[in-house]
């Protein structure tokens, strides 16, 4: 049987939170020595259909904030409007409670992500965990 317990490595990107309407960075995700990122987007329980979650996935070549950039479409496995929250009807499992994935291919070695909230302030949390995976040196322990 196949697993990738061995070969992966997961770490905290933004911890379980609510946005409040304000934008949340993750810390810098060093990619060197694997061959890409998961990012697995956690949405809470929400509270009202006119919010809005946006994500960004940003790349930088250092890990201070300032010199991160949007990563380009090509360089991503998955659309970022689809990890995304619209104003749109709760619906659970797909607009709220729900988790969603977006992947990282590109060659930089910092990635992390941007969480932007506008609408109401109170309306579920949102949690994002990086999922290291393909590394040059298996297996891999945990940290």
């Amino acid at each position: 049987m196949q697993h990738l317990h061995e070969n992966i490595n997961a770490t905290v990107c933004i911890s379980a939170r609510n946005l409040a309407t304000a934008s949340v960075i993750g810390g810098p995700i060093d990619t060197r020595g694997y061959g890409g990122v998961e990012f697995i987007v956690e949405h809470g329980t929400r509270s009202a259909s006119t919010v809005t979650v946006t994500t960004t996935v940003m790349e930088s070549t250092a890990t201070t904030a300032s010199t991160f950039t949007s990563v380009a479409d090509g360089d991503l496995v998955g659309l970022e409007t689809d990890v995304s929250l619209a104003a749109v009807a709760i619906s659970a499992g797909v607009t709220s409670a729900c988790t969603k994935r977006i992947g990282y291919k590109g060659q930089k070695r910092y990635v992390t992500v941007d969480a932007v909230q506008t609408g109401v302030t109170s309306v579920g949390c949102v949690g994002i965990t990086a999922l290291l995976h393909n590394p040059g040196n298996a297996p891999t322990t945990n940290p």
